[in-house]
């Protein structure tokens, strides 16, 4: 199956220009909407591609974002001020798209990998009734003792935190090292220029460690539907962390599967037989729940409008087929976008942002 891949940049409330993109089936109207929600220091036009197109061509409306200060969007290079802003682009940005006219119908679902698992779970949190469920890759749901900072060291850090928020002072392995184990695609990822791959700044790192603990001490309050896969010999996310969520979960509809032997990268950085494998688990699991929404079942509360500009219509820039080939798009063929959050930037050039 031919895929359309598209791509355009937003702004988001605090003025920061965000990069998004999306793959949708070029011949059909996707059965279903997936929404990204990478790692951290990831990004999802390169790193996320595959899976986009894996998605697409299953049948799925495939949308994306890379957070700020990632990737193609504005910012300072993997500076995380504030978890909570990153979640709530993710929400406007996401539900802009679900309230185009043509998927108002259609099953809506969270894909987090890694970091964007915490993001997933916080999105689900912020609105509890919203998404019909989550794909959970080595999600970061809990922070695992191993890695647990001692709380001498996590006061000292917060006392210097506001002075000097940026400084990558934090000591770190190589993630890249330790996640992808095929070492054909460790390197691919290695020179992909948009993954962040210096140390962590010090905010950041405090964010990643407060977001954590929150998540953990919210396991309780998960109700949507979901599906946790994990590698058993991942070193990067405990899978007893995992477990954890699956087992305080309150949700009556989780699933989990553990992968023996397999490492933190379930999607990308393990043998093309084993992405197979996981790629055909999380389609099998997303087509049991895909579904054509009545009206009247998506009936919710009226809410505060958004205070912000009308985004302007997608730019499609070129299309993704299966083989990976690219070709223009003709401006009719694309769904039309009505009360978007953000502020569109149409007409601006794909460009890569400057960062400090």
């Amino acid at each position: 199956m031919d895929v359309r891949y598209h791509e355009e940049f937003v702004m988001n409330p605090r003025g920061v220009q965000l990069f998004t993109c999306g793959w949708l089936p070029a011949s059909s109207s996707p059965k279903a909407l997936i929404f990204l929600c990478h790692g951290y220091g990831m990004e999802c036009s390169d790193f996320m591609r595959a899976c986009g197109i894996k998605l697409a061509t299953a049948g799925y409306g495939v949308f994306g974002i890379d957070y700020e200060g990632h990737g193609k969007s504005m910012g300072a290079r993997c500076y995380i001020q504030k978890f909570e802003n990153l979640v709530a682009d993710c929400d406007m940005f996401f539900k802009s798209i679900c309230a185009m006219e043509d998927y108002r119908n259609k099953s809506r679902f969270l894909y987090g990998e890694s970091m964007g698992g915490a993001v997933a779970l916080l999105l689900h949190r912020k609105d509890p009734t919203f998404w019909d469920g989550a794909v959970l890759v080595a999600p970061m749901c809990k922070i695992s003792e191993k890695v647990k900072p001692h709380p001498v060291v996590i006061t000292l850090l917060t006392q210097v935190e506001d002075i000097i928020p940026k400084w990558k002072i934090v000591p770190t392995k190589d993630v890249i090292d330790s996640a992808f184990k095929d070492p054909v695609k460790r390197e691919k990822i290695r020179k992909n220029k948009l993954i962040y791959q210096d140390k962590p700044r010090l905010k950041t790192a405090l964010e990643l460690l407060r977001t954590s603990m929150d998540v953990e001490d919210s396991l309780s309050e998960v109700r949507m539907p979901f599906f946790i896969l994990h590698g058993e010999a991942d070193t990067v996310t405990d899978p007893e962390v995992s477990r954890a969520l699956y087992e305080r979960a309150a949700s009556t509809d989780k699933t989990i599967k553990l992968y023996p032997g397999m490492w933190h990268g379930l999607t990308a950085g393990e043998p093309d037989e084993n992405v197979e494998l996981v790629f055909s688990d999380i389609v099998a699991w997303l087509d049991e729940r895909s579904r054509h929404w009545k009206p009247e079942e998506r009936v919710r509360p009226p809410s505060e409008p958004k205070k912000l500009h009308q985004m302007a219509p997608t730019k499609i820039t070129h299309v993704a087929s299966g083989g990976g080939t690219d070709s223009p798009v003709p401006a009719h063929n694309r769904p039309q976008r009505r009360g978007s959050f953000l502020c569109g930037l149409g007409g601006r050039p794909y460009q890569q942002q400057c960062r400090m």
